[in-house]
């Protein structure tokens, strides 16, 4: 799925095709109505990529489902435009989804541009213990606190991996559904690892293989106002739907509240940042 930054799309596309001379790859772009030169890039510059453009920008989850009802492949790579892979990534991952069939899906080490393990890689379902510690900073000051992001990035099962890179069978998508359209952008790679191990299938994390993301490459330093509803919004949807109808009712309008209260928060913030920048 692309959205502008079509610089960092055609570093993308230009790993994907080192890669191919590991593995064979069929390659699908969804353009999100981009408006700029990006589609027109892709079509030039990599014209054995299958290019679908959108008239709209229709999100992470839709335009995403979109390449991979496209394809009929086994496996299936969903790759952010904003991380990239080496020659050797792919590999060890097809080799452990092919020795452990009860596998859904994969997930490498992802490495941020200055070479810092990203620790977003190897997640935990969020809890309202971990949000809280994550949001106010305390499980930077205190890792034991640490929930979301695993600081341990040995080789092993995990709740879920990064949508940036998930590695996935397709037969597992099948059985339990591609991602959830409901979420316009954020949390619908979490919602789908919690759809696998609740159907019996398996999620892992495997730092043999190595990745790049450039965190906040397609987004932008800030989040845009739609950005910021999305990301909010996911959070809600998410714990409605996982955590909710186990809470009491008091415990579940707190949650909300609390989401509500960090949006409003979110998008002064914001505002006020984006009237620094351009008085600079």
């Amino acid at each position: 799925m692309t959205f502008r930054r079509k610089d960092l799309v055609r570093r993308c596309l230009g790993s994907l095709a080192l890669a191919g001379d590991d593995v064979s790859l069929n390659v699908f772009v969804v353009d999100n109505a981009s408006g700029d030169s990006t589609a027109e890039t892709v079509a030039r510059e990599f014209p054995h990529v299958v290019l679908t453009v959108n008239d709209e920008n229709r999100g992470f989850a839709r335009a995403t489902n979109q390449a991979i009802r496209a394809g009929s492949a086994p496996y299936v790579l969903v790759l952010n435009p904003d991380a990239r892979i080496g020659p050797g990534t792919l590999g060890p991952l097809l080799g452990l989804l092919e020795a452990q069939p009860g596998v859904a899906a994969v997930g490498p080490l992802l490495l941020t541009e200055d070479g810092t393990p990203d620790h977003a890689a190897k997640r935990s379902f969020p809890t309202v213990r971990g949000a809280l510690s994550h949001f106010s900073g305390l499980d930077r000051a205190f890792p034991s606190l640490r929930q979301y992001a695993d600081s341990d990035l040995s080789a092993g099962e995990t709740d879920a991996i990064n949508g940036a890179f998930m590695l996935v069978r397709r037969e597992a998508l099948e059985a339990v559904g591609l991602f959830d359209e409901g979420y316009w952008m954020y949390m619908e790679d979490l919602d789908l690892c919690r759809r696998f191990w609740e159907e019996g299938w398996k999620v892992r994390f495997d730092p043999s293989a190595i990745a790049w993301h450039d965190k906040g490459g397609s987004a932008g330093p800030l989040r845009s106002p739609r950005l910021n509803l999305a990301f909010h919004y996911g959070m809600y949807r998410f714990y409605r739907r996982w955590e909710a109808p186990r809470r009491p009712l008091l415990a579940n309008l707190a949650v909300y509240a609390g989401i509500y209260t960090k949006l409003a928060v979110s998008m002064v913030w914001g505002a006020l940042a984006r009237l620094v920048r351009r008085a600079q």
